[in-house]
């Protein structure tokens, strides 16, 4: 089969497209869904960006580019405005609403997943919807929201899931071609630039496999560093420039004459440099801390050392300035951005989420024109953003998770090195591992190896999703979709397809009994009569041994069927037969599909078992109310549909009780900001809050979730976390229009960390803007611009 749009496609790209982005592109081009599973830098997005053509190029068809953070969707937004113009592309975020009406909109995962529950008309000729970084579906926090879209987007939807190298990519791919028709699985493991990995022992740059065997067969002269605890030789250092260690490459001062001892680490200075005499640069650094990435930057500019010339200076100043221009001038005084802007002129910057996002803008775009060399991020900076270095160096193979320091995984190291190797730069990427204390390299050599990892579904209903799905369905048919989670299809794959056949039986059900509908009465009703009086008369014929009674009790059931059969107004229906053969096909598939629905109950898991303890809370709260052997919505259940979040419940609670009523704008912001933040372990428990009607409001809320807690304890379910006052008091200063010093003073945190705080903030404050009613719907929207101001209001996009 001839594939002219994929051809024209390629044809217009900077590199000639790999075989699995061809391959990949064909099968869209045919009609059906794709699942792309490939290294980091591989050029999934090719294929995203394929579906976003097919429908720029077809009028009335759109296309919904998704992403899992807003970095990402700021980055794509802009990418996508450069192919197609400012028109055609929008750019929805939750907080940020840019052209939402175009016809290639990029959106965060959550935003879409509101979209379908909102039957939103933006769906209306959607055709293309494109799930970058789909792996992110295994978040513990976040995920569920992927399969949600997944399973609700209408069916004339072809999906493009873009994920890293997962191990069981086939198995999700099952999944997806079981939840939304003819899905094909495309695994690539190749990268387009080959990695070579090394291990930093003091000034020397030592191969992690040995090159002169076949296989990954671990160096010997690490294994031999190893078993001597640490003790090497030095060496001396020649001096020259490599253009890339493919060996060694040696560095550092003059060693002395062989003497063994406990090498020192190289400080953080040397090694950027070592990195930059022998062309490795540039270099990410990957450091698991906040505080250790602004260190670095604050090492390397005491060290003097400069790694850009007087033409780069010039470009990175004034494109910093251009960038952070709309900021007001005191605010750049408390981010010190002289100070920001000295370091990029040298060439290193930091990137970590407590960055004023127009910051992380800057340094990103300066990296990617090579004008900053050398950055040190923390993890989040390996999620899809487009940052690819010739280097990558890891200073620690372990991390602080919030509880404990624990060893990355192999799946977290493949996406932390895949930013290693620039296509159509570099001949080869370069992983850097620095030697510490009782490293392993047996143990790095099999993270390097294991390229894969699994995908595990974190899928969970929640409040605000049994209420959708009750609302739309009904509760036995949102138990039916919730079987086809991805969740459920791990625990046991056939109810998945049993689900997916009875929602089949259930559309074919539907059309038989709209073709046996008859004028003169329930053809349904006398169907039934008919196949009851069939079943009867065919069991007195077998059953010829029976009693006398027990075949007489038969006689008389049937000559009352018959009478009553003669009553009804059916059987003079001039089309009655005809009727009736959409009758016998009806009652033949219910059969069948009662068959089908007892096997799933028999085998529900614990997805099924969640919702319906939900659905219990529910009850018990009337959000919800039974009648005619089903779940309908209250009035408080059709709100709690416009609240979305781990507090929704609580939230709609609260709406309900009026406790948030003789709240000023400033004050809900506050109050708001308790139910969206989660601080970190080291934060102090007991902070100021504000005060005036606050107070009261957050003690009754704060009532109300421990009896929420209560009875989800009572019911089984987990519950949340109690309210967080900490940034309390600095929001409700932010939105009375405090400056900033102050308020990052009274926050005790970095910039970027409020700000981002605040936008979730905005995001609740939005849903109460819709979900409340009255003076405190209005008191929300005025919260929202209170909040939306400085620094907040620039970093929107």
């Amino acid at each position: 089969m001839s594939h002219p749009l994929t051809a024209e496609f390629a044809g217009a790209q900077r590199f000639r497209l790999d075989p699995f982005q061809t391959a990949a592109c064909e099968a869209l081009e045919d009609g059906r869904s794709v699942l792309v599973a490939a290294p980091t830098g591989a050029g999934k997005t090719i294929v995203g960006e394929f579906a976003v053509h097919l429908a720029a190029e077809t009028p009335g068809e759109k296309a919904f580019y998704t992403t899992p953070i807003k970095a990402l969707s700021n980055q794509k937004f802009r990418e996508l405005q450069e192919r197609y113009g400012e028109d055609e592309v929008g750019l929805l975020t939750g907080d940020v609403n840019i052209n939402g009406g175009a016809r290639i909109v990029v959106m965060t995962t959550e935003v879409l997943r509101n979209m379908i529950y909102a039957g939103s008309s933006a769906l209306d000729g959607l055709r293309y919807v494109v799930m970058d970084e789909v792996h992110y579906l295994a978040d513990r926090f976040r995920g569920a929201v992927w399969e949600e879209v997944i399973i609700h987007l209408p069916e004339s939807v072809r999906l493009v899931s873009l994920s890293a190298t997962v191990s069981n990519a086939e198995e999700f791919g099952d999944w997806l071609d079981t939840v939304r028709g003819d899905t094909e699985v495309i695994v690539s493991e190749t990268r387009p630039v080959p990695l070579e990995q090394h291990v930093l022992v003091r000034n020397e740059l030592l191969p992690l496999f040995d090159e002169h065997s076949a296989g990954d067969r671990v160096n010997r002269e690490l294994l031999s560093l190893r078993s001597s605890g640490g003790a090497a030789y030095d060496r001396t250092f020649d001096g020259r420039r490599r253009g890339g260690p493919r060996g060694r490459h040696r560095g550092g001062p003059r060693g002395g004459g062989g003497q063994a001892r406990r090498m020192p680490r190289m400080d953080r200075p040397q090694v950027v440099d070592l990195l930059d005499r022998a062309n490795l640069l540039p270099a990410i650094f990957f450091i698991f801390s906040r505080v250790g990435c602004d260190a670095a930057v604050q090492q390397v500019r005491r060290s003097g050392l400069r790694l850009t010339t007087k033409d780069e200076r010039t470009e990175i100043r004034r494109v910093a300035r251009e960038r952070t221009a709309a900021i007001a001038d005191e605010d750049l005084g408390v981010l010190e951005v002289d100070t920001w802007i000295d370091n990029l002129e040298r060439g290193v910057a930091a990137h970590h989420a407590g960055l004023l996002p127009a910051f992380k803008e800057v340094v990103e775009e300066l990296f990617q024109r090579k004008l900053v060399k050398a950055v040190f991020a923390t993890e989040t900076l390996a999620l899809g953003i487009n940052m690819p270095a010739r280097s990558v160096v890891l200073e620690k193979l372990e991390k602080f998770n919030g509880e404990s320091r624990v060893p990355i995984t192999p799946g977290e190291y493949t996406q932390l090195t895949g930013r290693a190797g620039r296509r159509g730069i570099d001949v080869e990427g370069h992983a850097v591992v620095q030697w510490v204390d009782a490293l392993d390299p047996e143990s790095v050599a099999s993270l390097a190896s294991r390229r894969t990892y699994p995908l595990n579904s974190s899928f969970r209903p929640t409040y605000n999703m049994a209420v959708n799905l009750i609302d739309q369905y009904g509760r036995r048919r949102a138990r039916q979709i919730l079987e086809t989670s991805f969740a459920q299809f791990q625990a046991d794959r056939s109810v998945v397809g049993l689900a997916q056949q009875v929602r089949d039986a259930e559309e074919s059900l539907s059309g038989y009994q709209e073709a046996m509908t008859c004028d003169h009465g329930d053809f349904v009703e006398f169907a039934g009569m008919r196949r009851e009086l069939k079943d009867l008369e065919k069991a007195q014929r077998r059953d010829a041994s029976a009693s006398r009674a027990k075949r007489d009790e038969r006689s008389a059931k049937i000559q009352q069927l018959k009478r009553r059969m003669s009553r009804h107004g059916c059987q003079r229906c001039p089309e009655r037969e005809q009727h009736a053969r959409w009758g016998e096909r009806y009652f033949s598939l219910k059969r069948s599909t009662d068959k089908l629905r007892r096997q799933i109950a028999s085998r529900t898991g614990t997805v099924a078992r969640r919702f319906d303890r939900i659905i219990d809370v529910l009850t018990a709260l009337e959000y919800v109310e039974h009648a005619d052997d089903d779940v309908t919505l209250t009035d408080a259940g059709r709100r709690m549909k416009r609240i979305y979040g781990d507090r929704d419940l609580l939230v709609a609670e609260s709406l309900r009780a009026g406790f948030w009523q003789r709240l000023d704008a400033a004050s809900l912001a506050a109050l708001a900001c308790t139910l969206v933040y989660e601080p970190r372990r080291d934060d102090a428990g007991d902070a100021p809050l504000p005060r005036g009607p606050f107070r009261e409001a957050l003690g009754r809320t704060e009532e109300l979730w421990a009896r929420i807690d209560d009875l989800e304890q009572e019911h089984h379910l987990p519950g949340t976390q109690p309210l967080a006052t900490g940034l309390s008091l600095a929001m409700h200063m932010w939105a009375r229009g405090q400056l900033l010093d102050r308020v990052l003073g009274e926050a005790d945190m970095a910039a970027g960390d409020f700000v981002r705080w605040a936008k979730q903030t905005i995001d609740l404050l939005d849903q109460l803007g819709i979900a409340a009613d009255g003076e405190l719907a209005r008191t929300a929207r005025q919260a929202i611009d209170a909040v939306r101001r400085g620094i907040v209001a620039y970093s929107g996009v």
